[in-house]
């Protein structure tokens, strides 16, 4: 980072950091991490949610199939704001296959191979996407195990790949059917199972939040938008400029603190404060070289304000 300024002040009656926050704020700029069961749509699994808590909107990222399970991030309020975000992330998944007679499992890995790096992945025929011809990039498509007709595998693919295309290209190569017959997703980007709760869990901490005002459960899944953040470069500034970018202002010079080195025009940037509190994605207006050097000017222009607008007090008049 480059430092700008030091001994800067931040107020202690305004914001707060975002481990710190109330399960009512979290709930207003939060996520969960659902490992959804199979049955439901994800969108059904949302709304049960959203209802649960009693929000007025909550999002998914990343749809599954019904009869999928697996990694299913539920977003509340201004984490909403981020959903193309999440859907975007690369994607993994365990697939049990099918094959139509006992496999030759040398020529199966040879035909997997082929189905790697980048390929046409068209919508299968059940999908209620347009059908399209389109590419996905596939990192791997290994297998894991095998017993007869069974093929258990193991995909790292980009987001919006589909797996039932996969088993079907890969018959077709083979001259047999293959057919998908289970699909788990473990990751999502940097999320991972191991940091899911199942629906069940979820409602059993909300009751002992709501009934018992027991909060802690709920503060072990409920976590900060931040966090889906960690990946982007930051800009930390002070409180004021956070106030003025929150009602849509671009950041000025004199409001930034720090900022992260060999930035670009046109670079991606989380704005913080100095608490850590997501203000804003922004587009960098200047490298990061030349803003030691500058007095005053635009650094960077918001296109997704996250901070709610009553967070800092205004310090400018109308």
């Amino acid at each position: 980072m480059i430092i700008l300024q030091n001994d800067v002040e931040t107020s202690k009656d305004h914001g707060c950091s975002p481990s710190d926050r109330s399960v009512e704020q979290l709930l207003e700029s939060g996520f969960f991490l659902l490992d959804k069961a199979p049955g439901p749509s994800s969108h059904q699994v949302s709304a049960w949610a959203r209802d649960l808590l009693g929000l007025e909107k909550m999002g998914h990222g990343g749809t599954l199939d019904p009869f999928a399970t697996g990694l299913l991030p539920l977003l509340c309020g201004k984490a909403m704001r981020l959903t193309g975000r999440i859907l975007t992330h690369d994607k993994s998944y365990i697939a049990l296959l099918k094959f139509e007679s006992v496999p030759d499992i040398a020529e199966v890995e040879s035909k997997m191979k082929d189905l790697t790096g980048k390929v046409y992945n068209v919508p299968p025929e059940i999908s209620a996407v347009k059908v399209q011809v389109r590419t996905r990039k596939i990192g791997k498509f290994d297998i894991l195990d095998t017993n007869d007709k069974l093929v258990l595998t193991y995909i790292e693919c980009e987001a919006g790949t589909y797996i039932r295309t996969m088993a079907r290209d890969l018959g077709l190569m083979l001259n047999t059917k293959v057919e998908l017959k289970e699909l788990r997703r473990p990751s999502s980007g940097r999320f991972h199972l191991k940091h899911s709760i199942t629906m069940q869990q979820l409602s059993d901490a909300f009751w002992l939040w709501d009934t018992k005002g027991d909060e802690s459960a709920m503060r072990k899944i409920l976590h900060p938008m931040e966090e889906m953040l960690e990946d982007v470069p930051r800009i930390v500034v002070k409180d004021g400029a956070a106030a003025a970018i929150s009602h849509g202002a671009p950041l000025l010079r004199p409001g930034v603190v720090s900022l992260a080195e060999n930035l670009g025009v046109g670079s991606e940037v989380l704005i913080v404060t100095i608490k850590g509190e997501a203000v804003a994605l922004a587009e960098m207006v200047q490298p990061s070289k030349v803003i030691p050097d500058m007095t005053k000017g635009e650094v960077a222009k918001p296109n997704c304000v996250l901070m709610r607008e009553d967070t800092y007090p205004r310090s400018w008049k109308n």
